[in-house]
């Protein structure tokens, strides 16, 4: 693919730059809250906090190194932005690490506040950390093949999101199903935020797949521009909703539930 069609108006390089910014920022101050509002549950729902602080601090982190990474690929002309002579062309490589450590994290910490214990939490453990992790690693690998990258290839970029994808599905039966089950066991308003975590995950979690396939529309003659910037603007939003408003309505959720059982901050 020829260089000049990296290039990227300043309007674009910017959205791209301030959309990882706030990203990055979100994660920070999501960090303080889950830390700050740890203890204001009953103990057997605190780890869903913790799994939340760690997942803050691992995507603050890999989302600030994305977000260097974009402004070291780029160099301003004058008018616009271009890739670096001899510069790394961005990816989402850092996301999809920041993935393989948080979806893990993400999807065994439900199963505190869903008060799913013994060998079922055990079960649902294997079952989220096994699929969750091919579900990223196949994604990470089919994203080298990506329409607009140099060594792009559509069969391959296509079957190994599809191989994804299957795993991807298989997460969300089981999140439905956990959700369910702890739905179930709960009464009140704590139940009400809980079952409403259900719709926030299927919409958050297929925007993913939706950003993946973003470059296809290169195939199309959609700019490179366009399709890089929606690409980063989809990945960002859906990080925000799938980490920071999902831990939020968890911790919401554990400390209803701990009002409803007799738990009083001290």
């Amino acid at each position: 693919m020829e260089a000049d069609i990296f290039t990227i108006s300043v309007e674009g390089f910017e959205i791209v730059n301030h959309i990882l910014t706030l990203g990055y920022a979100t994660m920070a101050a999501a960090l303080l809250f889950f830390i700050l509002t740890k203890n204001n549950c009953l103990p057997k729902y605190r780890m869903s906090s913790v799994l939340s602080v760690v997942v803050m601090t691992s995507a603050l982190l890999l989302l600030y190194t994305q977000k260097i990474s974009w402004t070291d690929a780029y160099a301003f002309t004058g008018e616009a932005y271009s890739i670096k002579p001899g510069a790394d062309l961005f990816t989402n490589g850092y996301r999809y690490l920041n993935w393989l450590i948080d979806v893990p994290m993400l999807l065994i910490q439900i199963l505190f506040v869903a008060q799913i214990t013994g060998s079922a939490r055990a079960s649902y453990m294997w079952k989220f950390s096994t699929a969750g992790c091919l579900m990223i690693l196949t994604g990470y690998y089919g994203q080298f093949y990506e329409p607009g990258r140099l060594n792009e290839s559509i069969a391959m970029w296509s079957i190994w999101g599809l191989i994804s994808t299957g795993f991807f599905i298989y997460v969300l039966i089981l999140i439905t199903r956990v959700i369910n089950e702890g739905k179930a066991k709960m009464e009140g308003s704590g139940r009400k935020v809980f079952g409403a975590i259900l719709p926030l995950f299927y919409i958050s979690w297929w925007l993913y797949p939706i950003a993946y396939l973003a470059p296809i529309f290169m195939e199309a003659g959609v700019s490179y521009e366009i399709t890089i910037v929606s690409q980063q603007v989809i990945y960002t939003i859906a990080d925000i909703a799938s980490k920071v408003v999902y831990g939020v309505m968890l911790t919401a959720t554990s400390t209803m539930l701990s009002e409803t059982e007799g738990f009083k901050v001290e």
